[in-house]
């Protein structure tokens, strides 16, 4: 039996992106990267899943959204609310490629792709039975990207997370982020 490969793509939305209401440098050039890849060796992957943030517009979303100034830590600005710019992907995103889209932090905070759910209810561990291989793309590296990446090592055999196709908020954050995935099993590739 051939092995079975995915890609993740994480949360790589306008409001993540330079401009956005949690813009990181760089996130930009990631959309375009992640694109590059898939036209290139799109056809490497089994599967393509992308996460997004996706909070709900009336509510704090159990505390992730700051009400008052936010400490960046364990509450932020409003930002990927659903069906608005900021929640839509990248346009420098292609998004033909993607064979399912899970949606994450509806009501709550959501860091990892795994705690999300596609429109019909499945969840991302699921959708990876029987996969192998996970490369793992995408912002921010010591966010979102860390705490999918950590979840991902419980569930599939080799995860590797694509270093030239992440950004993250903080250089040192970012760096502490990859070595945390390295001692759980992920490789930088």
């Amino acid at each position: 039996m051939t092995a079975r490969t995915a890609l993740l793509i994480v949360d790589v939305q306008n409001d993540f992106t330079e401009g956005g209401a949690l813009g990181v440098d760089g996130g930009a050039a990631v959309a375009r990267g992640i694109t590059a890849l898939l036209h290139d060796r799109g056809d490497a992957y089994d599967l393509v899943i992308a996460s997004r943030d996706w909070h709900d517009p009336d509510n704090d979303n159990d505390g992730h959204f700051a009400q008052g100034a936010p400490d960046f830590v364990t509450n932020w600005p409003v930002h990927c609310v659903a069906d608005t710019d900021g929640a839509a992907y990248h346009p420098a995103l292609e998004t033909t490629a993607i064979t399912h889209h899970v949606k994450k932090g509806q009501g709550a905070h959501g860091y990892s792709a795994f705690e999300g759910v596609t429109d019909d209810g499945e969840r991302l561990a699921d959708l990876l039975a029987g996969v192998q291989r996970l490369d793992v793309a995408g912002i921010a590296t010591d966010h979102c990207v860390r705490a999918s990446g950590l979840d991902a090592v419980a569930v599939v055999d080799q995860v590797r997370i694509l270093s030239d196709l992440v950004a993250g908020v903080g250089e040192e954050t970012s760096h502490a982020a990859l070595e945390e995935l390295t001692a759980r099993g992920a490789v930088i590739v």
